[in-house]
């Protein structure tokens, strides 16, 4: 390859060029396809954590539980749950990275039900509630 061809892979850390995601916060405008990744369920998903949730939707992160967090909530913080292998962790640290999110930290973790363990499965705990 000469000096003048653009190289084949893009450098190490460059955001990928077809999701919108520049490393910088999302844009309203960016965002006006994530109702396209709403889930089917029985309860609409908490307000506060919405967006966070269709922006892993959106990405390819299998969600399966969110909370706000809080006083009167499942969980004492904003919460995602989320099922994946494990690299689904780092997948879904980038994408809110990508995306401005508060993240807190990351869990693989297992809880105990019926004295067994149950899981495991992902979470994704955020600082404040990242609407």
């Amino acid at each position: 390859m000469s000096p003048s061809e653009p190289p084949v892979n893009p450098p190490l850390g460059t955001p990928p060029p077809c999701s919108g995601m520049d490393g910088n916060a999302p844009s309203a405008v960016e965002d006006d396809d994530l109702e396209a990744f709403a889930p089917a369920v029985d309860m609409p998903l908490d307000p506060g954590i919405r967006r966070a949730v269709l922006i892993l939707r959106r990405a390819g992160v299998e969600t399966f539980e969110s909370c706000d967090g809080g006083k009167g909530h499942a969980f004492a913080e904003p919460t995602i749950k989320f099922h994946g292998n494990a690299w689904a962790g780092y997948t879904a640290f980038a994408v809110a990275m990508e995306n401005g999110l508060p993240v807190a930290r990351i869990q693989h973790v297992w809880h105990e039900v019926d004295r067994q363990l149950a899981g495991p499965w992902w979470e994704i705990v955020f600082s404040r509630p990242p609407g």
